[in-house]
C-alpha cells in the first residue's frame, strides 16, 4: 500500500511538475506568405496589412479575420507573459491616477470679453469647458462636457473648440475612431443644442470670419489623410455646398488654418518639411480671395503674425539656417520689403515669437535649453527671463490679447510640477498662476537633476538630462531608462513627468539623451540627424546609454530603453546596432518598416515625408534606408526584452508594422527573452483617449521594466 501510495505521489508531482513548466499558451507564430516588393524585396508578412475599408466593413473578409486573429492571440500572449506582474501594473496604475488632482481646474484666460477654463471632476475621465462673462465673479456659462460626448464610446477625442466672434456659437471637432478624422459639429452657446450643421473628414480645426456666419475649415484626403483642402461654409447651408477656396495641389505639402494676433487676418498654412507658403485674407471680407504673402521656394521656411498695422516673419532666408524676425508693413508683403528685427544667430535658434502692442517675446533655444527674450519695441532694450535651474522647459502659454504688459509662460523642470506663470515684462515680476498639484506625498526637494554631455563617436558632445531621488549612489547597480525620440527637428525637453516618479521611487534613474534629429542644439543638430545623416540619431543614442554606463549611473544589465512613434524607429535601430547594451527594450508605436511606408504614396504621411527620411524610389536614399530600417535589419542574434505597444486605428504608423516586426523578430533572433505585443484594438497613435485609462499601457510598460529589474513591488 506504502508503494502505491509512494507511485500515485511520484506521478501526481510529475503531472503538478509539467503543468506548472508548460505555457498556458503558445507562442504566437505568424504564417509566412512571400510578397515581392519594390526591388525584388521579400516580405514575409505583408499579409498583415488591412485597408481602412476592410477595417470599417460591416462584414468583415476572410483576411480581415485572420488579421484579428492573429492580434488578438498577441494580447492573449501579452497577458499571460505579464500575469505574474497584475498586482504590479495595477499599483502602478493607481500610483500614477493617485498623484493627479481629480478636481482640477485650469488657469483662465480672457478672450473677447469672457474667460475660458475647463474643470475636471472626481469620478470623470474628460474635462468640462466653462467661461464667465467680463469678470471671474460672473455666473458660470457651460460650454461643453465632453463626459456627455463620450458616454458609451470606447474612444472620443474632442479638439479645437473655437467660438464666433460674436460669442454666440461654438465649432469643436469630434473623433470617436481614433483616426484622427473629425466631425465638425456647431453649438448654439445659450441653449446648448447642436445646429443643423455638421461636416464629415476634418482636421477638426475651424476659423470665424467677422460675419460670425462664415466658417473656413480643413478637410483631409480620404485614402492618405493628407490635410489638403481648404473649404468655406455659411451657417445653415449643407455642408456638399461648402466652397473650396484653396486646394493643395503638391502632394508632398499639408495645410493647416490659422488666425492673427490681431484676429485681422485668416490665414492658411501651407508647409513641408523643407518649405512653408502663407496665404492671408482679410477676416472682414471673407468672400473676397486669399492672397499669397511670399511664394513658395525651395529651403524657405516661414511664418508670420501680425499686430497694429504690421506683419512680422520669422523666416530662414538668406542663409538664416536657425531663423531670424523680420517685419514689414500690410501691403508691402513681399521679401523685398522686409526689416530685420531680430538677426540671424549661429548659436541661438528662434524657435517662436509672440506679439504684443508694445513687445515682442521671443522664444529661443541656446545650447539645448529653452529661454524667453523679452525685447521693448518701443526704446528696444531686452532682457532674458532667469529660471533658476540647470535643467528645465519653458514655453509661451496662451497670450490672445496684445495691449498688455503681462506674457503668460509655462515653466516645469524634471524635479518641479508643470506651472503656469504670469510675468510683468515691465517690472520683471513673477506670479505663479498655479503649479499642478502632485499628490500621494510628492516633495520636489527629495529629488536632483543632472544636465550631462556623453560625447559621440565622432567628438560631438550630446547633451543628456537625468533625475534621480536623492540619496542614489553612483555604482552602476541602479536601474536606468533612457527615453529619446530624435526626429523631425522636434525637441525632447526635460519637463516634468509624474509618471516617472513611480520608477524614481523604486531606485530608478531617468534619462532624456537630446540626440541629433531634434533642434536642442540649434537647426544644424536637426539637419545632423536626417535624411543620409539619420543614422546620426540612432549612434548618439547608443552613445549616451554607453556613456551612462561607463559613469557608473547603471550597467548593461540594468539599462533601459524606451521611444515612441519615431522614437520607436530609434528603438529598432538600436537593438539592431548594439543588442548587448540594453536589458530591455519599450518601443511604443514604432516605426519600423521605413522602406515599404516611405515607398507607399498610399499611405498616411508618405508623401510629405521624403524629405525627412529620403525618397526610396532614389537609389541612394534606398540603400540608405534599408541599411538602418529595423525591420529590413533583424538578425540571428541575442535581442534583449521588448514589449511593443501599437493600436489597431493608429493613422501616423500603421499597427502592422509593429507586428510584422514582432513576427520576423520571433522567426530570426537566437535568444529566449521575452517579446510580448500590446496592441489597443479600439485606439490610435495617442493611446487610450480620457484623463486615466491612457495610463493602463504605462503601467503595463513600467511593470515590464521593473520585473527585468526585479523590482516586484
Amino acid at each position: 500500500m506504502k508503494k502505491i501510495n509512494v507511485l500515485l505521489t511520484i506521478v501526481l508531482m510529475v503531472i503538478l511538475f509539467s503543468c506548472s513548466t508548460q505555457p498556458a499558451i503558445k507562442t504566437p507564430v505568424a504564417e509566412k506568405i512571400p510578397q515581392e516588393l519594390f526591388n525584388k524585396r521579400t516580405d514575409n508578412y505583408f499579409w498583415m496589412r488591412l485597408s481602412d475599408e476592410q477595417k470599417n466593413a460591416s462584414k468583415p473578409d476572410e483576411r480581415t479575420i485572420k488579421v484579428l486573429d492573429y492580434l488578438n492571440k498577441e494580447n492573449e500572449y501579452s497577458k499571460e507573459v505579464m500575469k505574474n506582474t497584475e498586482g504590479l501594473q495595477k499599483t502602478l496604475y493607481d500610483e500614477i491616477v493617485g498623484r493627479i488632482k481629480k478636481d482640477d481646474e485650469s488657469v483662465p484666460y480672457f478672450e473677447n470679453g469672457y474667460f475660458y477654463y475647463n474643470k475636471y471632476s472626481v469620478g470623470n475621465e474628460y474635462p468640462v469647458y466653462y467661461r464667465k462673462k467680463g469678470t471671474l465673479t460672473a455666473p458660470e456659462e457651460i460650454l461643453l462636457d465632453i463626459n456627455k460626448l463620450a458616454a458609451g464610446k470606447s474612444y472620443c477625442s474632442v479638439i479645437s473648440l473655437r467660438v464666433s466672434r460674436d460669442n454666440k456659437i461654438l465649432t469643436y471637432g469630434v473623433d470617436y475612431v481614433s483616426r484622427r478624422r473629425y466631425t465638425l459639429n456647431f453649438l448654439d452657446i445659450q441653449s446648448g443644442s447642436l445646429l443643423t450643421d455638421k461636416i464629415e473628414n476634418t482636421t477638426g480645426q475651424t476659423v470665424w470670419a467677422a460675419d460670425n456666419k462664415t466658417v473656413f475649415y480643413v478637410t483631409k484626403d480620404n485614402k492618405t489623410l493628407r490635410s489638403s483642402k481648404i473649404f468655406k461654409h455659411r451657417l445653415g447651408t449643407p455642408a456638399e455646398k461648402d466652397l473650396l477656396v484653396y486646394n493643395e495641389a503638391d502632394e508632398t505639402f499639408s495645410v493647416s488654418l490659422s488666425e492673427t494676433k490681431s484676429r485681422k487676418y485668416i490665414l492658411i498654412n501651407s508647409t513641408q518639411t523643407l518649405a512653408s507658403e502663407t496665404r492671408f485674407l482679410d477676416a472682414s471680407r471673407p468672400d473676397t480671395e486669399f492672397k499669397v504673402f511670399e511664394p513658395r521656394k525651395v529651403n524657405h521656411e516661414y511664418n508670420i503674425d501680425h499686430v497694429g498695422n504690421e506683419f512680422y516673419i520669422r523666416t530662414n532666408s538668406d542663409s538664416a539656417s536657425n531663423f531670424k524676425l523680420m517685419k514689414t508693413a500690410e501691403g508691402k508683403t513681399e521679401k523685398a520689403y522686409w526689416k530685420e528685427v531680430i538677426p540671424h544667430s549661429s548659436d541661438v535658434l528662434l524657435e517662436n515669437f509672440e506679439l504684443f502692442d508694445n513687445w515682442i517675446v521671443a522664444e529661443e533655444r541656446i545650447k539645448g535649453l529653452n529661454n524667453l527674450r523679452i525685447i521693448n519695441k518701443k526704446v528696444g532694450s531686452e532682457h532674458n527671463i532667469n529660471f533658476g535651474e540647470e535643467a528645465y522647459t519653458a514655453a509661451i502659454n496662451i497670450n490672445p490679447n496684445s495691449n498688455t504688459d503681462l506674457l503668460r509662460y509655462s515653466y516645469s523642470s524634471l524635479t518641479t510640477p508643470n506651472s503656469v506663470i504670469d510675468y510683468n515684462m515691465v517690472t520683471k515680476e513673477k506670479k505663479v498662476m498655479k503649479e499642478d498639484t502632485v499628490l500621494g506625498g510628492f516633495n520636489k526637494d527629495n529629488y536632483e537633476s543632472k544636465r550631462l554631455w556623453a560625447k559621440a563617436a565622432d567628438s560631438t558632445l550630446v547633451p543628456v538630462s537625468i533625475v534621480y531621488k536623492k540619496g542614489f549612489i553612483q555604482d552602476g547597480k541602479a536601474p536606468l531608462l533612457l527615453y529619446a525620440y530624435g526626429s523631425y527637428g522636434a525637441s525632447t525637453d526635460p519637463g516634468f513627468r509624474s509618471t516617472i516618479l513611480s520608477l524614481l521611487d523604486r531606485g530608478f534613474v531617468y534619462g532624456l539623451a537630446h540626440i541629433r534629429g531634434g533642434s536642442e542644439m540649434g537647426r544644424y543638430w536637426y539637419e545632423d540627424g536626417k535624411l543620409l545623416k539619420k543614422r546620426n540619431t540612432f549612434t548618439d543614442f547608443n552613445d549616451c546609454a554607453q556613456y551612462l554606463v561607463n559613469e557608473k549611473y547603471t550597467s548593461s544589465d540594468n539599462l533601459f530603453a524606451m521611444g515612441a512613434s519615431a522614437g520607436g524607429l530609434l528603438m529598432g535601430a538600436i537593438l539592431n546596432l548594439r543588442p548587448d547594451l540594453y536589458k530591455g527594450v519599450v518601443a511604443a508605436v514604432p516605426f519600423v518598416d521605413v522602406v515599404t511606408t516611405m515607398l507607399d504614396e498610399t499611405i498616411p504621411l508618405t508623401t510629405s515625408e521624403w524629405d525627412e527620411w529620403g525618397d526610396p524610389r532614389k537609389k541612394e536614399y534606398y540603400d540608405y534606408m534599408l541599411s538602418y530600417s529595423p525591420y529590413d535589419q533583424v538578425k540571428p542574434v541575442n535581442y534583449p526584452n521588448i514589449i511593443v505597444t501599437t493600436g489597431y486605428w493608429d493613422s501616423q504608423v500603421q499597427y502592422w508594422e509593429p507586428a510584422k516586426w514582432v513576427a520576423k523578430l520571433r522567426d530570426i533572433k537566437t535568444d529566449k527573452n521575452k517579446l510580448i505585443m500590446d496592441c489597443n484594438m479600439t485606439a490610435g497613435h495617442g493611446g487610450a483617449s480620457g484623463r486615466f485609462e491612457r495610463y493602463r499601457i504605462t503601467a503595463l510598460e513600467y511593470a515590464f521594466i521593473l520585473d527585468l529589474a526585479g523590482i516586484t513591488k
